[in-house]
């Protein structure tokens, strides 16, 4: 099972040994290379290029005996014995273009390159000789347009954490730009040359892509390092490389002055966190769950019922403490803020105690509860607050809660990377932090579902739960006008709860005209044919927009779990290709080339009713809400 996510950042020494461990490997196969060129000209060896000097140096001050890719290692003996048997290693891998040339085929011909398997090592070296190096330019446009004319590298790059880690793609990259191995004759120089702008052009893409993903990967930080060490050094052989070495150091973020000091080989190697942001680059970004920081805090005010507050990660006790009295009209002195862990110990949370770490990982369960320890609301008793629900839900306008959701849902969806379903779905348990804004949308979805049904079950009159539901069938028709499919699909699920649809003479109070609607919107959430309804509605629906997550999920697991990932010991490339292009989805709702936009202006006090959400997530306590409203005959 392959380890992914980010990894733990090592103590110095650790990581003076990792430094040494790369700069050996790429000695040894620069020893290997001059091995055979000892019948070449003397310019060709080892002595033409600094880095194969620093390399020297880690391989003296670090002993390695083999290039420590675990992958790799098992490919290279597999490869040597199909050498000897007349096989290759790789697998029905040709481009559109040879296929197009191929005069005898009338098939109709797939606008995108085939790949069906190969190891992960032949997969980077084809990859690598079929970048387009025409099309690497610095602009924001041309980007996008190499991005787009290279699915073979899109797919590479999105999915290449389920056959290998990102600690030994760095390790291959540094021995493609080193390697001189494959290339004779008098078109030597210039083929080095390709092979070092296309591994560049590789990494620039790979960087632009990943953004955040990057920052924190100490393997990375190291890689990218080195890598520019060596490119400082190329420049003198190959001056044509200044231009790629330029857009690398924009990637980095280096200041002139600091280059000589910063690369040293004789210095320790600092953090490079802040390096490899885009912001300063002209390169596209967008807003991250990291850099807004924002969290739903999930406060318990009784045993099966909590409030969702929007806070900021970096919220304390204390303030979260005083947002909570505000909202239940319960005088702070009144309150205390619990953490409950898992294993059922209960920790009294001081007012400077911060509730969320780095990961955004909460302290434990959240109660808010008075100083005897009582709860603050029981929703069987009738008090102050919940006689105000239904007055206070029945006076907002529809259209402004349906813009509050999804301004919310959308300033979240904008900052999921297409990388956090990979994470997801390949290493749920261990994916580093890496699919905060993913899960985070996730629960949003969970809990507005949730919500509907509360407010619902907590209103006492007949004629106002009429209205409630008549209010709830409108938000949802203005979700979908503003192409925000995951509060549509959360709220139309909660209307349609047992809970809920049970209450018989409720909904007969519904008018037909409703009805009638409601009967529509349920339409596109029908399972049947596989959501056919919905996908045909959705891919009409112009961008941007706000797709139902929790069925995007399923469609990458059924891809996972019903191909294998590796077939007789090659990359099953198809089956990555195939969650690619189902991934790539985020990236195209995201779009907004016709300047639609998403986020709308929302009312301040809509706003701050929907901030607070009061949710009971006990199905049972749901349930019996709904039998005291209306009795089972």
């Amino acid at each position: 099972m392959l380890r992914m996510g980010t990894r733990p950042r090592p103590p110095p020494d650790l990581r003076q040994r990792e430094e040494g461990r790369l700069l050996a490997a790429v000695a040894l196969v620069e020893q290997e290379e001059d091995e055979e060129e000892d019948s070449e000209e003397g310019s060709s060896g080892s002595g033409g290029s600094d880095s194969a000097s620093w390399a020297e140096e880690g391989a003296k001050a670090t002993k390695v005996p083999t290039f420590d890719v675990p992958y790799f290692r098992y490919i290279d003996e597999e490869e040597s014995e199909g050498e000897g048997d007349g096989q290759e290693v790789w697998s029905s891998s040709r481009s559109l273009s040879s296929i197009e040339d191929d005069s005898s085929s009338d098939s109709v011909v797939s606008d995108r390159y085939v790949v069906v398997s190969g190891t992960p090592e032949k997969i980077l070296e084809h990859l690598l000789s079929v970048l387009r190096l025409d099309n690497h330019r610095d602009d924001q446009e041309n980007t996008q347009q190499t991005k787009e004319s290279e699915p073979l590298l899109d797919d590479f790059l999105l999915t290449y954490l389920v056959f290998m880690s990102t600690s030994d793609l760095c390790q291959a990259l540094l021995v493609h730009y080193c390697s001189r191995r494959h290339h004779q004759g008098k078109d030597k120089g210039k083929e080095v040359l390709d092979r070092k702008r296309q591994v560049l052009h590789l990494v620039t893409q790979w960087t632009t892509l990943y953004r955040d993903f990057l920052r924190e990967d100490e393997h990375v930080k190291l890689f990218m390092k080195t890598l520019y060490r060596f490119l400082l050094d190329d420049l003198y052989e190959y001056p044509t490389l200044e231009k790629e070495q330029k857009d690398l150091q924009k990637l980095l973020r280096l200041h002139r002055r600091h280059t000589a000091e910063e690369y040293s080989p004789h210095r320790k190697s600092k953090a490079l966190s802040h390096q490899l942001s885009l912001k300063e680059n002209g390169l596209p970004t967008r807003r991250t769950q990291r850099e807004t920081r924002e969290v739903l805090c999930h406060v318990y005010v009784s045993m099966d019922s909590y409030l969702s507050v929007r806070s900021l990660a970096s919220v304390v006790a204390q303030g979260l403490l005083q947002e909570v009295a505000e909202r239940l009209d319960v005088p702070l002195e009144e309150l205390v803020l619990l953490a409950v862990t898992y294993p059922g110990e209960k920790l009294l949370l001081k007012p400077q105690d911060r509730l969320y770490s780095d990961s955004l990982t909460a302290v434990g369960r959240l109660h808010v509860c008075r100083k005897d320890l009582s709860e603050v609301m029981n929703p069987f008793t009738d008090n102050a607050e919940l006689q105000q629900r239904s007055a206070r839900m029945l006076s907002m306008n529809t259209w402004d809660v349906a813009v509050t959701l999804t301004n919310f849902d959308w300033s979240v969806f904008n900052s999921i990377h297409e990388q956090e379903l990979v994470y997801f779905t390949f290493s749920r348990h261990a994916s580093g932090g890496h699919t905060v804004a993913l899960e985070l949308l996730l629960q949003r979805c969970n809990e507005v579902q949730l919500w509907v049904m509360t407010e619902v079950l907590m209103c006492p009159t007949l004629c106002n739960r009429v209205q409630l539901i008549k209010k709830f069938i409108k938000i949802a028709a203005h979700c979908k006008a503003q192409r925000n499919l995951n509060s549509f699909f959360a709220i139309v699920m909660g209307l349609n709860t047992a809970a809920v649809s049970r209450l018989s003479q409720t909904w007969e109070k519904v008018p037909g005209k409703l009805k009638k609607v409601f009967l529509e919107l349920e339409m596109l959430t029908d399972p049947s044919l596989n959501h056919k309804a919905y996908r045909d509605t959705f891919r009409k629906t112009k961008t941007p927009k706000i797709p139902f997550l929790p069925l995007l999920l399923k469609d990458i697991t059924f891809i996972h779990e019903g191909n294998k990932t590796f077939l007789e010991n090659l990359v099953n490339f198809e089956k990555l290709h195939m969650i690619a292009d189902t991934v790539r989805l985020i990236r195209h709702c995201q779009e907004d080339h016709m300047g639609n936009g998403m986020p709308q202006k929302s009312s301040p006090e809509v706003q701050a009713y929907v901030d607070y959400l009061h949710i009971i997530d006990n199905q049972q306590t749901l349930f019996e809400l709904s039998h005291r409203l209306e009795p089972r005959v």
